[in-house]
């Protein structure tokens, strides 16, 4: 016989811990197969995501940073949500994660990709990176 658990509450963890207490009362033996794996980021998540770079793409062209200027030299275009997606994010988040689509990533990991990202252009252009959407902001 075989069972999947899913423990994601503390009442579900409680669930659980009372299954495997009536299962090993009644059998005295049970193999147990842990799967650690991170929840994927929500929709929310995904949102804030394309919120902040369109704020970052804002901010870096205000600043006179098109995309020439910061990643290559001969053509001169300006920052897009779309090409800070693609050309900032994702590098970033392949590097960290080694998960290409922003859909793989875990609700943890756009925080520490956006820290990183952060730091990144602070350092290397001066820049103060846009923080981090909250749940009720919208692009203006």
């Amino acid at each position: 016989m075989t069972d999947t658990l899913t423990i994601n509450s503390e009442i579900a963890l409680a669930k659980a811990q009372k299954q495997l207490a009536d299962l090993w009362r009644e059998n005295k033996y049970i193999e147990v197969d842990i799967r650690r794996k991170a929840k994927q980021r929500t929709l929310t998540q995904n949102r804030a995501l394309h919120l902040f770079c369109q704020w970052l793409a804002d901010t870096l062209n205000d600043a006179g940073y098109d995309m020439r200027r910061t990643l290559r030299q001969d053509v001169e275009l300006p920052w897009t949500q779309e090409s800070v997606k693609e050309h900032l994010w994702r590098p970033i988040q392949k590097a960290m994660t080694e998960k290409h689509s922003t859909t793989e990533i875990t609700t943890v990991e756009p925080t520490a990709i956006h820290e990183v990202l952060s730091r990144h252009l602070g350092q290397k252009l001066g820049v103060t990176c846009p923080p981090w959407p909250k749940r009720d902001q919208e692009a203006a």
